[in-house]
């Protein structure tokens, strides 16, 4: 990204770079700000939790008293209805002997009657007034959590508003909105989209995307011809993270001799993690992996002799097993994806293409580059120098992006401090030293050129445009 150095000179003033102290003490004093807010709401919460479990344990407390009372209310009612048939069936015995002999449904009435239950007893004052009591203390222990719950809400919702207050959430202030109104970079972008489709190995969907956008016919094969390499690696990372190496022991091997050539590690350690596969396994796979390792390992030997024979000496461990064993890390998952990035790396590398789609590359570096824009946006806009953001393709300050989304070489001028550019290209004086094209012509008196850092007096057309 290139910086303008009149632009630099005008806002030299007042601009803040993110890169600066100023600009990191800016953006920890938004951090700072949201994170009190969250502290406020991690507290609350941790309080709402403990008198939430107080109040439960109270409740429950309240609810197993309330039981005892309803349980001895229902034994007592039990033991008065026993009771009052027990006294009801004796007096039917005891009278049944005075009935009269000629009425033969006398004893069938007077049993109906007399085993006939008394009037269920009623709960006690004091049964009453405990169960209403504690309906009364659960009602308002249930509203006081209730009302705490609430009041949460508005803490949480501060948070929100302190990002909103602190961060800015315009990034389209940012942006060129004018960039994809053009059909031919509009189809770009989509082509870019497919092509991040592809590498994931979901064809379909970019497919999908290259019929609903009316992509041409050369567009899409292209899009699947460019990506048709990385499509297989990226089959094969998946596989080996998912501890599937017989796809990639094939590539490895298809690839033997251009791998060696470039002393690339992903074969030999293809190699030992199936061995160690094997290993694993226990007893029944040690001969398997004998002689995988005098198959496969012969052509490292001189390289790798130290390390294959402490492979080798994996086999003192196989009756125990490797669980508790110096090579246990062969088992682990962190072993298992550190080889699928290394083969990643590697095969992109020999095929000579990125590990990292176009698309993400952008994105990735976009983000990068979001929150400087953003505080400079910001700064302009205090100082009403909105008009300096019109550059079509520079930008008012300079970006150090990290280093892997730097893609070619840049040369600044050492006199005018500034990126050379197509309009302004360097410049090789016949002395050797290298200016800008616009340093060249102010250094110029006529066709004499002094060079700023020798003595040697040439003609300045004589000095020619060098490529980096």
């Amino acid at each position: 990204m290139r910086a303008v150095d009149w632009r630099r000179s005008k806002l030299s003033k007042f601009t803040v770079d993110p890169q600066t102290e100023s600009g990191i003490i800016m953006d920890n004093e938004a951090c700072a700000s949201v994170e009190k807010e969250l502290d406020r709401v991690v507290t609350k919460l941790e309080q709402l939790h403990e008198n939430s479990a107080a109040e439960i344990g109270d409740i429950a407390s309240l609810m197993s008293e309330l039981v005892n009372v309803l349980g001895n209310a229902e034994q007592m009612v039990v033991t008065t209805l026993n009771t009052g048939t027990q006294i009801n069936a004796t007096d039917n015995v005891s009278g049944s002997g005075n009935s009269s002999s000629d009425d033969p449904m006398g004893d069938g009435i007077n049993m109906q009657v007399e085993t006939e239950p008394s009037a269920p007893q009623r709960l006690t004052d004091r049964q009453m007034e405990i169960i209403r009591e504690a309906i009364s203390k659960c009602n308002e222990r249930v509203q006081k959590l209730s009302t705490e719950h609430r009041e949460l809400h508005g803490s949480v919702s501060k948070i929100g508003k302190a990002i909103d207050r602190n961060y800015s959430s315009d990034f389209s202030s940012t942006m060129r909105v004018d960039a994809l109104q053009d059909e031919d970079n509009l189809m770009l972008l989509n082509k870019a989209i497919a092509k991040h489709y592809c590498r994931q190995g979901m064809d379909e969907v970019a497919r999908t995307l290259i019929k609903e956008c009316k992509m041409s016919e050369d567009h899409a094969q292209d899009v699947f011809d460019s990506e048709r390499e990385f499509a297989e690696i990226y089959n094969i990372w998946n596989q080996i993270q998912k501890r599937e190496l017989g796809d990639a022991l094939d590539w490895a091997v298809r690839h033997s001799s251009q791998l060696l050539e470039r002393h690339s590690l992903i074969e030999f350690r293809l190699h030992r993690m199936r061995f160690m596969q094997l290993v694993s396994n226990g007893l029944k796979s040690q001969n398997e992996a004998i002689l995988y390792a005098r198959t496969n390992f012969q052509k490292f030997a001189v390289r790798y002799e130290n390390e294959i024979a402490n492979l080798m000496a994996s086999f003192i461990y196989l009756p125990g097993g490797l669980e508790n064993t110096p090579y246990r890390i062969f088992l682990s998952q962190d072993m298992w994806t550190e080889l699928s990035f290394t083969f990643l790396k590697d095969a992109c590398q020999l095929l000579g293409i990125s590990k990292n789609s176009a698309l993400s590359v952008v994105v990735n570096a976009g983000c990068t580059a979001l929150p400087a824009l953003l505080n400079i946006k910001q700064v302009m806009q205090s100082r009403q120098v909105l008009g300096m953001w019109n550059g079509c393709d520079e930008l008012p300050i300079e970006i150090d992006l990290q280093p892997e989304f730097r893609f070619h070489s840049l040369f600044a001028c050492p006199i005018l401090r500034q990126q050379t550019t197509e309009d302004n290209p360097p410049k090789k004086l016949t002395c050797g030293h290298v200016i800008s094209n616009d340093a060249l012509h102010k250094l110029s008196n006529g066709h004499i050129l002094k060079c700023p850092y020798c003595p040697v007096e040439q003609n300045a057309e004589e000095a020619v445009r060098i490529y980096f």
